[in-house]
């Protein structure tokens, strides 16, 4: 940053912040080109319908995001513009599909297995007959 040329058009205190930013939007734009480059048709046949949804709310949240940032970069309050409403709508969805995504991870339950298991793993004690019987055959040898 030593050797970059600092512009006079804004406080040096900033040049920091603004360097960093400028190279926020070369990575945005990078990731942009790679989406840019496959089609989406492409994209999506090699999706099942769960990515795909994924992929979708993605782009929709970054495209509503990036139109924050011009609201803001224009002089615009987003915070009392509908793009707020849209993001938050974007978030909802996000969360849905996550919920559909955790169930699917969690464990599924065998019923009959866990009842094998437990009964198994629980004490039972002989029946009284059982052991009048054993003790005969025992002292009559």
């Amino acid at each position: 940053m030593a050797s970059e040329e600092i512009n006079e058009d804004y406080p040096v205190e900033i040049h920091e912040y603004l360097s960093t930013f400028e190279n926020s939007i070369g990575a945005v734009d990078e990731m942009l080109k790679t989406m840019m480059s496959v089609s989406r048709n492409e994209l999506l046949q090699k999706l099942d319908p769960l990515e795909q949804a994924k992929v979708d709310l993605v782009s929709a949240y970054t495209l509503n995001s990036m139109f924050w940032v011009y609201l803001a970069t224009q002089g615009v309050n987003p915070k009392e513009h509908p793009v707020k409403q849209e993001l938050e709508r974007i978030r909802e969805y996000m969360n849905k599909v996550k919920e559909i995504t955790d169930k699917k991870k969690a464990g599924k339950l065998d019923k009959g297995a866990a009842s094998r298991f437990v009964k198994n793993a629980l004490w039972e004690p002989k029946p009284k007959d059982a052991s009048k019987v054993a003790n005969k055959g025992k002292s009559k040898s």
